[in-house]
C-alpha cells in the first residue's frame, strides 16, 4: 500500500469573496460622505451652527461655519469609507473607523440644519439633547435587556411590546391606588411577568410557535389594558390614573459635567437601574456559570442537556426574569413621565427587538443601538422646534432602517443563538 506525504497532498486555497464586511462598509460610508460633502454643503448658510454647552443659546459653545463645517465633516466620512474600501484598516479599529464616518455623516447634517435655522434659533443645545436621548432610549434599554435574557436562552420575546405596555399600566394603576411609588414599580415588573408567564409556559410547554404567542400576548396586552383603562381610569382618573412620580437623584460633583453631567448623574431612578443593569447583565453573562449555561442552552440544548443543565428550567427562568425587566422599562414611562393611555408604548417594544438585533444579543451592544434610537427620536424633536423641511417621518424610520443594514452585514455578520425559536424537547 503506497503512502503520500503531507507535503504532496495539494490543499485548495481559502477564497475570500472580494465584498467583505470593510468594503461594504466603505461603500455606505464613501456615498454618504459625498452626499454630505456635496448637497449639505450646498444647502447650509455663512451662518455659524453654535453648539451650546448649556441649555440654551448663552454660554460656552462650539461654533462652526455652516457650509464649511459641513463639507469638513462630510470629507471626514469619505476619508473614512475609503479607509474601509481600500482595507488599509486594522480588524480592531473597524468600529472606531466606522463610528468616526457615521459621527462625520451626522455632524454635516447638522451643520446644515443648525446654520439653516431662523434667526435666533441656530443653535442646538447639547445638554437637552443628551438628556433627551437617555430618556427616550430608557424603555428601549430594558426592553432589549428582555430580549437578550430570553434569545439567548432560545426563546424569542416578540412580546416585549406587551410586557412594557403591562408595566406601565400596572405600575400607573397601583401607584395611584396606594399612593406609593414603590408599589408602583413592584406592581409593574409583576405585570411584565404575566404576559412573560405566558410566554413561557405557552413557547416551552405547549411548543406554540414563539413568535404567533408573541404577537398574541402584545394583542392581549394591548385589550386587557385599553379595557381596564376605559373601565377605570377614564370613568375616574384621580382614583386609578393619578401614579406618584420618581424624584430626581443628583449625583454631586458628577452632576457638574458638561454636556454628560445633567444627563448621566442627574436622573431618576430608572435612569441608573438601566445601566446598572446592562452592566450586571453583560457580567452575569459573559463572567458567571449561570451566564455560560444560559448560552450553552440557547445555542446547543442538547448538549447542555446532556451535561446536566436542565434546559427547561434555565428557559423559565431567564423568560421570566426578562418579563420583570420589562416590565420596570413600561414603569419609566407612568411612574417618571406621563399618566397612562391606551397603547401608550406606541411601538416601542418592536424597536427595542430591532436594537437587540442591531446590538448582536449583547447587553452593551443593546444599549448603544438604544441610545442611537433615542437619538434619533431626539433630534426629531429638535428639527420639528426649528421647522426644519426634513419629514419628522423619515427620522422615524432610522431605528428599522439601521436593523436592516446590521443584519444585511455591514457591520458584520449578524447571527442569532443557534438555538432561538426552536422548541426543546427532552428525548
Amino acid at each position: 500500500m503506497s503512502t503520500m506525504a503531507v507535503d504532496d497532498v495539494a490543499v485548495a486555497p481559502v477564497r475570500v469573496g472580494f465584498w467583505t464586511r470593510d468594503r461594504k462598509a466603505g461603500v455606505v460610508l464613501l456615498a454618504l460622505g459625498l452626499l454630505a460633502a456635496a448637497l449639505f454643503g450646498t444647502l447650509a448658510t455663512d451662518q455659524r451652527a453654535r453648539f451650546t454647552l448649556s441649555d440654551d443659546a448663552e454660554g460656552a459653545a462650539l461654533s462652526v461655519h455652516g457650509t464649511l463645517g459641513a463639507i469638513l465633516f462630510g470629507v471626514l466620512a469619505v476619508a473614512a469609507g475609503a479607509a474601509l474600501l481600500a482595507g488599509v484598516v486594522p480588524k480592531r479599529w473597524f468600529t472606531a473607523v466606522l463610528a468616526a464616518g457615521v459621527v462625520g455623516f451626522v455632524a454635516s447634517f447638522l451643520c446644515w440644519q443648525v446654520s439653516d435655522a431662523p434667526p435666533g434659533q441656530n443653535f442646538m443645545p447639547m445638554v437637552n439633547i443628551v438628556r433627551g436621548t437617555f430618556v427616550l432610549a430608557l424603555p428601549l434599554i430594558f426592553g432589549a435587556l428582555a430580549g437578550v435574557l430570553c434569545e439567548r436562552s432560545g426563546v424569542v420575546n416578540v412580546a416585549i411590546e406587551g410586557q412594557l405596555l403591562m408595566g406601565a399600566f400596572a405600575g400607573a394603576l397601583f401607584g395611584t391606588m396606594t399612593g406609593n411609588v414603590w408599589v408602583g414599580l413592584v406592581a409593574a415588573a409583576l405585570g411584565g411577568a404575566f404576559i412573560s408567564l405566558l410566554l413561557a409556559v405557552f413557547a416551552i410547554r405547549y411548543l406554540v410557535d414563539q413568535v404567533v404567542i408573541g404577537i398574541v400576548l402584545n394583542l392581549l396586552a394591548l385589550g386587557l389594558t385599553g379595557f381596564l383603562y376605559e373601565r377605570l381610569m377614564q370613568t375616574d382618573t384621580q382614583s386609578y390614573n393619578q401614579p406618584p412620580r420618581f424624584e430626581t437623584w443628583a449625583i454631586p460633583v458628577l452632576e457638574d459635567i458638561p454636556v454628560l453631567g445633567p444627563a448621566l448623574f442627574r436622573g431618576n431612578i430608572f435612569l441608573y437601574l438601566g445601566l446598572i443593569l446592562v452592566l450586571v447583565i453583560h457580567l452575569a453573562l459573559f463572567r458567571t456559570r449561570w451566564g455560560l449555561r444560559t448560552r450553552a442552552v440557547g445555542e446547543h440544548p442538547t448538549a447542555a442537556d446532556t451535561l446536566g443543565v436542565k434546559v427547561l428550567a434555565v428557559r423559565y427562568r431567564n423568560v421570566i426574569l426578562a418579563g420583570l425587566i420589562a416590565g420596570i422599562g413600561g414603569a419609566s414611562y407612568t411612574l417618571a413621565l406621563y399618566t397612562f393611555t391606551k397603547n401608550m408604548i406606541g411601538g416601542k417594544g418592536f424597536i427595542a427587538l430591532a436594537a437587540l438585533i442591531f446590538g448582536r444579543w449583547s447587553p452593551t451592544g443593546a444599549l448603544l443601538a438604544a441610545l442611537f434610537f433615542g437619538f434619533a427620536d431626539q433630534l426629531g424633536t429638535y428639527l420639528g422646534a426649528i421647522n426644519s423641511i426634513i419629514p419628522s417621518q423619515f427620522l422615524a424610520m432610522l431605528p428599522y432602517l439601521a436593523t436592516i443594514l446590521a443584519v444585511a452585514g455591514l457591520v458584520g455578520k449578524v447571527r442569532a443563538p443557534a438555538a432561538d425559536g426552536k422548541p426543546y424537547v427532552k428525548g
